[in-house]
């Protein structure tokens, strides 16, 4: 791919609350390592280092390929689609 990710042009900068959890994992009693929102409707899942990998099904299930960290302190984004990042502001 040239240039940069269209997915990741013009992302939301606003701070946001740090989530209580997977709400998958929160739903089937299971475990996480890190958490990922969802850029366009907001949804919180987990990495893909955690064994339910919920952030990237979401994407995949519902063509949503934009995520952020929603851990503390971190400002980046990721475009699952075509596998790039980009640092957002903090």
């Amino acid at each position: 791919m040239s240039g940069p990710c269209e997915h990741l042009v013009g992302l939301p900068d606003e701070a946001m609350e740090t989530p209580a959890g997977c709400e998958s994992c929160l739903e089937i009693g299971g475990t996480w390592v890190h958490l990922r929102r969802c850029l366009v409707c907001g949804r919180v899942g987990c990495c893909d280092d955690s064994p339910n990998r919920h952030a990237r099904a979401h994407a995949d299930a519902h063509g949503h390929p934009v995520i952020r960290s929603a851990e503390p302190g971190e400002s980046w984004a990721w475009c699952y689609e075509h596998e790039v990042a980009a640092r957002l502001p903090t």
